[in-house]
This record gives structure tokens, sequence and C-alpha cells, in this order.
């Protein structure tokens, strides 16, 4: 009987190559899992030898990194050793077993263990088997899992990996040549020295770098400061290095150098001398210094805003620049307020702009700035432009003599205000000589004041301004507040009210139609036209906010009896008188003017029913004026009987037998009077009463305030709550006898309600604004008609922007060039966001 055939030997003849493929992928898994650290330490030996890392060090760090790095690959051999275990067949064929359906070699190994002698029971087995064998043509091998996250939980083998890619894109194999004597550099490069060596010109210049080995010219041009690097490999002193274009003392030793770096910082000889030598003639191209000049008529606007054309130049460009005023003592004319010597300032200083985009190698730009409220404006000063290129040379312009612009007031009084305001910034000891002039202007106000409330304004700032001479309590910051003070009152009286506007648009038009008349030239015509213009602009934003004040409930009148023109409007019959004079049709132009005065002239303001009754805004407006004239004419009361004080006690000075102000105590009055005795009480108690019911009248307005629920309402109520307690205080020190605490107390209390009579303006003007734009639409307005906050046509299909242009004229070029200073400021600022600071520089990179 013959021997029976194992049946498992054509099993596994049938899968022979999936066996071994499983079983040499697992032996692979084994290896990587057991010889990571191994092959991550020769990867980052490697590495570190293509960067040239044993170039930049001693050699003694060489050797002992090359001992650790060896110590490391010993342990890494041991490790991996003890874990690495070939894997059995067994446990190939249970991974390839459990890779197809239902286990098929198992069950094609196994035999029945029971029911062998029952006939039907072996027939089913026999087909089982039979099922599983026919699956086994579906084996194939294991893909191996290489992954040894697990066993390197700290990703150490990705360090190696990462410092092999750098080296990859930054190194050279003739480096680790150099070192091993081995390589793909030929036999040439393993048996003899090598040397590299680059060029990097400045980064200003934007030129490219430059690989040494690959220049076989005699001479080479480099721009000054251009770094040369130089690198030697193989034995030391094989290669030197011969060269005077660094300026440096190269002495023999230093030759043998196997790193040399050096700037070119003139023309000369550079040599590699040895084998696979070159010699080079440098001819060093010098960086120019920039330069700068003053170029162009300096232009002031109204507003006095000024610019200042210039000019710069630079072989590879300005990166920034500064311009500097100096006051020209010499031409200042030294009579009245300025016979005394000017306290000491330090200079004016503002950054030039320069252009976002193009090149910077030969530009003209602007300096705009507005110095009005500076104490030099209008004053003779000496400018210096500097400028500087990236190799941070300095050019300087010859100093210039010009007088600072700033802007000019034509108002009288307002120009005295304006020339006291320099007296006093010039040297605060003028202060009793600005006192003499503003109450010489206030003896006989009433040609000089339009509006009562501009006169109170000026006696309180006299009276603080003669207080805190009288006690040499000027101190810089009261010295700005009251400069600021000036220039405001002044301000104010310079742009007037409605009347004001419409007398300049006036003087204006009567100007351009004599011109017209007389035959002026082009250039006087134009200048007189803009003149119009912003005359007409400022008499149009006099009329709107004289329409909020006098009608803040918004009601509206019968439109059959008003005249409605928009800005647009205006400018447009603008542009047609330009034209038609442009064209040389003066008879046209004129009449097209006398349309235009007459549309002006026939405009209405929005009234209430009646028109003849006070809205509550007004009413609140005149209340609060009145308390402001009433507590000014007892702020003045209480100076008099301050001066009459002091005359009663002599000529005396604090600190000379006469208490000042700091040595008084409590239930005191001037000159150690006691408030009790004599007519000094009287007075002072009387001064209080008027205090007491001035506060309890602000009280009741108080009470009826219009304009809350904005945020000016909101600012004027606390306003006039400032002004509350300040009367408080003045009535506190009137009773004690205190008259120069109760005066400082009175001008904190007029400065409040001024600002509270502000704030409720512009709170008038918003509830207006609001309610003429809610009346627009239930009366069936045009949506389309209706503007954004930037003065923009909105649409009716839901659309936000327009088409229209939001500048005209010369104002684009000054807004552009503002939000361009701004962006690069912002873009400098280091404490934003890397996001924000990133948006900028695209922003600045594209316009």
């Amino acid at each position: 009987m013959p021997p029976t055939r194992d049946p498992s030997t054509d099993i596994f003849r049938i899968l022979r190559w999936p066996l071994a493929l499983t079983r040499l992928g697992m032996a692979a898994e084994r290896l990587a899992r057991a010889f990571w650290p191994l092959w991550s330490i020769v990867i980052f030996a490697l590495a570190l030898l293509m960067l040239g890392v044993q170039d930049e060090v001693a050699v003694e760090w060489v050797w002992a990194a090359g001992a650790v790095l060896g110590a490391g690959a010993l342990w890494a051999i041991w490790y991996g050793a003890r874990r690495f275990r070939w894997p059995s067949r067994a446990a190939a064929v249970l991974r390839l077993d459990a890779t197809l359906r239902g286990n098929p070699i198992q069950a094609s190994l196994d035999t029945q263990a029971i029911g062998g002698g029952d006939a039907a029971s072996t027939a089913v087995w026999r087909a089982h088997q039979t099922r599983m064998r026919s699956r086994l043509a579906e084996a194939r091998a294991v893909e191996p899992d290489l992954r040894v996250s697990r066993n390197d939980p700290l990703a150490l083998r990705y360090v190696a990996l990462l410092t092999l890619s750098v080296a990859i894109l930054f190194g050279s194999l003739v480096r680790v040549q150099s070192v091993t004597g081995m390589g793909a550099g030929g036999p040439d490069l393993a048996q003899g020295p090598a040397w590299e060596g680059w060029m990097q010109p400045p980064a200003y210049t934007r030129l490219p770098s430059v690989y040494l080995n690959d220049i076989t010219a005699a001479s080479i041009e480099a721009p000054e400061g251009a770094e040369i690097t130089l690198r030697m490999y193989g034995e030391v002193g094989a290669l030197t290095i011969r060269e005077n274009v660094s300026g440096r003392d190269l002495t023999p030793d230093a030759a043998q150098d196997t790193a040399q770096d050096f700037a070119v910082l003139r023309s000369g000889e550079l040599a590699v001398d040895g084998p696979g030598g070159r010699l080079w003639q440098i001819a060093m191209i010098p960086d120019a210094a920039p330069t700068v000049k003053r170029d162009g008529e300096i232009e002031v606007s109204y507003e006095g805003e000024a610019q200042i054309p210039y000019t710069a130049t630079d072989d590879h460009g300005v990166v920034t620049g500064a311009a500097r005023f100096v006051l020209d003592l010499d031409a200042v004319d030294r009579r009245y307020g300025r016979t005394i010597a000017p306290e000491q300032r330090k200079m004016i200083e503002v950054p030039l702009s320069m252009p976002v985009s193009g090149n910077r190698a030969d530009f003209a730009n602007a300096l705009v700035g507005n110095f009005s409220l500076h104490p030099w404006a209008n004053l003779p000063v000496k400018l210096t432009l500097e400028v500087e290129d990236g190799r941070g040379q300095k050019g300087l312009s010859e100093p210039e003599a010009l007088t600072l612009p700033g802007r000019r007031f034509f108002d009288p009084v307002a120009a005295a205000l304006i020339e006291q305001r320099q007296s006093l910034l010039w040297n605060r000891e003028n202060a009793a000589m600005i006192v003499q002039i503003f109450k010489a202007i206030l003896n006989e106000p009433e040609d000089l004041f339009r509006k009562d409330v501009e006169q109170l304004r000026l006696r309180t700032l006299t009276t603080r301004l003669e207080l805190l001479a009288t006690y040499g309590a000027i101190t810089d910051e009261k010295q700005g507040a009251l400069a600021q003070a000036m220039w405001d009152l002044a301000l104010s009286m310079e742009e007037g009210d409605l009347q004001d506007a419409l007398e300049r648009l006036q003087r204006a038009r009567e100007r351009l139609e004599e011109a017209m008349k007389n035959g002026a030239s082009d250039q006087e015509i134009a200048e007189l036209m803009q003149e119009l213009r912003e005359a007409t602009d400022d008499y149009m934003r006099q009329l709107s906010r004289q329409q909020a004040q006098d009608n803040p409930e918004g009601q509206q009148m019968d439109p059959q009896n008003m005249i409605q023109m928009s800005q647009d409007d205006i400018q447009r019959m603008m542009d047609k008188i330009q034209e038609l004079m442009e064209q040389g049709r003066m008879a046209e132009a004129q009449e097209a003017m006398r349309q235009l005065q007459e549309m002006l002239d026939n405009m209405q303001m929005t009234q209430g029913p009646g028109g003849g009754g006070q809205s509550p805004g007004e009413q609140a407006m005149e209340g609060l004026a009145d308390t402001l004239r009433e507590q000014q004419e007892l702020s003045d009361e209480s100076f008099r009987d301050l001066n009459d004080g002091q005359r009663g006690q002599g000529d005396r000075q604090p600190g000379q037998g006469q208490p000042g102000p700091q040595d008084r105590q409590p239930g005191q009055g001037e000159g150690g009077r006691d408030p009790g005795q004599g007519d000094g009480g009287d007075l002072a108690g009387d001064l209080a009463e008027r205090q007491r019911a001035l506060r309890d009248e602000l009280n009741r307005q108080r009470q009826a305030l219009p304009g809350q629920g904005t945020e000016a309402g909101e600012r004027a109520a606390e306003a006039l709550e400032r002004a509350d307690g300040a009367m408080d205080g003045a009535e506190r020190a009137l009773r004690d006898g205190d008259l120069a605490e109760a005066i400082d107390r009175q001008s904190s209390a007029m400065e409040a309600l001024r600002e509270g009579m502000r704030n409720l303006g512009e709170a008038l003007a918003e509830q207006q604004q609001q309610r003429t734009g809610e009346q627009g639409f239930a009366q069936g307005g045009d949506p389309a008609q209706q503007r954004d906050p930037l003065g923009r046509n909105s649409g009716n299909t839901g659309r936000v922007g327009t088409d229209e242009g939001l500048l005209q004229g010369q104002d684009v070029y000054r807004r552009a060039e503002e939000l361009l200073g701004e962006l690069r400021k912002r873009s400098g600022e280091l404490d934003r966001p890397e996001e924000e600071r990133n948006y900028l520089d695209r922003l600045l990179e594209r316009f």
C-alpha cells in the first residue's frame, strides 16, 4: 500500500511566493523597529558633514562629535540586535491567513476530529476543505507595516531626516569627501584640495549672488559692501588666500584659514593660491551717497496745510528721510512780544513721505503737513532735508530760509488773538502784556464781536490768564491749555456762522465778477473760482448746521414755499460757470452766476408750523447761554473784589509778608481778612448767594435737557454735571472768603458750560438728521436716493457701493497721501498682530 501524501505539502507549494514575501515584509518591519536609532544617527552625521559643520568649528569639536556619534551608533547596533528576531514561518502563515476570507490556510491544514466513521459527515468535511483550498489562489503577499511611531514616540527620526533634507538643498557632498576622502567627486577631488566661493551683494542693490567657482573671467565688478565667502577643503595650508579689497591686514597664518569672510571696500586683487586656484581683479562699484533738495513752490491751503515739494536721488534708492525746521532767530522781528529771549524748544522733525511703489532712485515728492498750531508758525525758520540709503549713508540739503507755513487769520480780533497766542508761546513772561491787550480789546467790544458768547469766552480767558500771571503759576501744561483756548476762540471768530459764510460767499462772487469784467488772467480767474467753491461749501455747511439748530424736531414746511438744492446741483452749476469762462463766454458765465446767486438767496430753512415759536432745543441753548453770561459777570465781580483786596494790602507779593493762596487758612479771605468782618464778608456772602441761585437755575435747566438718548446728549449732561459741581465748589469758596479758589472754580464752571452747549448742539443736529431720514422713507422717498455714511447712493437692489467718485479735484491726491502714510505707519508698529501687518504689507506692495 503506497504511503499517504501529506496534504500540507500541496498547500505550502501553492502559497510559496505569497508566504515568502510576507515573511520578508515581516523581517523588514522588525528591522525598521529595531534599528531605527542606528539609521537616524547615520543620517544625522551625514547631514552635518554635508552642511560643513566641521569647517566652522575647531578640530577638537569634530573629534568629540565623532566620538559621541560613534558611541551612539554602537549602542544602536546593540539595541537593534537585542530586539530583532527573524520571523518564523508559522507567524507568516498566521499573517497571510488573516487576510483571506474564512482563514482557508488553517482550514485546509485541519483534520476531522469527530464523525470520521460517518460517510455523510466525511463527505461534508471534504467538500468544506475543497472550497477552502480553492480560496488559496486568492492569497497575496501582505504589505509590511514599516511605521515605527510606537517605538519612536518623540519622532527623533524626523529630526535626522529634516537635517538631511536641508543638507541636500544647501549643502555639498564635497564637504563629505573632504573628510572621508570618498565620494562622487572624481579622483582629482578626492586626492587633492578643493575650494568654494560666493559673492553676496548688499540686499538693497537687489543684485543676485555670484558663485565664484563659475567665474573664469580675469575681472569681476562688485558693488561696495559685497560680502565674499571662501571655503577651503583638504590639507590645511594647501590653499591660501591673497586679497587687498577688504582693507584688513592678512597675515600668513590668517591666509591659510579654511574659512574666509570679508567685504569689498575698495578695488584690488583677489586670489586663491594653490592647486586649482584662481585670480581675479576686483573692480569695486562705489555706492554714492543720496542727494536731496527743495524743488518747487510751497503751497499752503486756507486751513494752513502746506505742501513742500522736494526731489531725491540715489544710485540704489532712498530708504527714508526727514525734514527739520529750526527757528531762524536772526531773521525774526524782535519787536513787541518777541523782544525777550524765546523759551527753548526742540526743532521740528517730521518724516519725509516716500513713494510706496516704483523706483526710489530718482523721484519727486512733497512733504504734507499742517504747522499752524506750532509756536513758530508764520515765523522765519531754516529747513534742512535729510535722506538715507540702504548702506546708511546720508545726504543733506542746503539749509533754506523760509517762513514756516501756517494758517493766516483775516478777522482783526482773531488775528490779534493768534498774535498774542504766539507771544505767550514765545515766552510765558509776556502774560502780563497779553492781559493788557485783551483788556484793551474788551474795553469797547460792541463793534468787535459778532456774538456775545465770543466776548464772554475772551473775558474768561483774560481772567484766568491774569490770575495765573499774578501768582506766576503758568506751568507748561497751563501754557498749552491757554494757547489751545486762544486758538479755538480765534478759529471760531474767523470761520464765523451762517451770516459770515454768506458774506464770504458774496465777497468771493463779487471778486470773481470784477475779475471777469477787468479781463483778469486765466490763473487769477481759476484761483477766484476755487475761492468761490470753498465759500459755497462753507455756506452750505453753515446752512445745514443752522437748520439743525433751529428745527431740532425735523418738522417740514409747505414744499411749495421751499426750494431744495443738493450739493451736487451747486457743483454742477459752478462746473458750468467755469466751463463758460474757459471758453471765453463771459456774458453767459455772469448770467449763470446770477442764477446761482438767486438760487442760494431763495433757499429757505425748514421751520415748524407757525414759524414764530422757539423749539425746545433753542430754548435750552438760549437758557444755557444766559447762565454762562451770568456766571461770567459773577466771576468778573469776584476778580474785581480780589484786586481790591490786594490793593488794600499794598504791593506785597506772596511770601513777603502777605499770605498767598497756599498760606491762607480756611475762613480767611484775601490778605488774611475774615469774611465775617466788615464789608468784605457782606460782599462775599452776597456773591455766594448769587452763585447758589445760578446753580439752582442750572439744575432746573438740566431737568428738561433735550437730546436724551444720543452720545452727544450724554456728553452734554456729563459736562453740565461738572459745571454744577464747580459752581458748588465756587459757592463754598466764596462763603469761606477764598476768592482765588472761587475764581478758579468759576472758570471751570464756564468751561464745562461751553462744552455742554457744544455737545448739546451736536445732539440736536443728530436728532435732526435721524428724523429727516425717517420722514424721507415715511413720505415715499426714493430709496435709490438714500446715501450711505460715505455719501454714496446705496441703490435700490441691495448693492453696496457706487461708481461715483468719493473725492474730486485736488483733495484726492492729499487724501491718497494721508491713507498711504497711515498704512506705512501701522505696518511699522510691531505691537500689532502679525496677520494685520502682513495684510498692510500686501496693500503697500499693491499700491
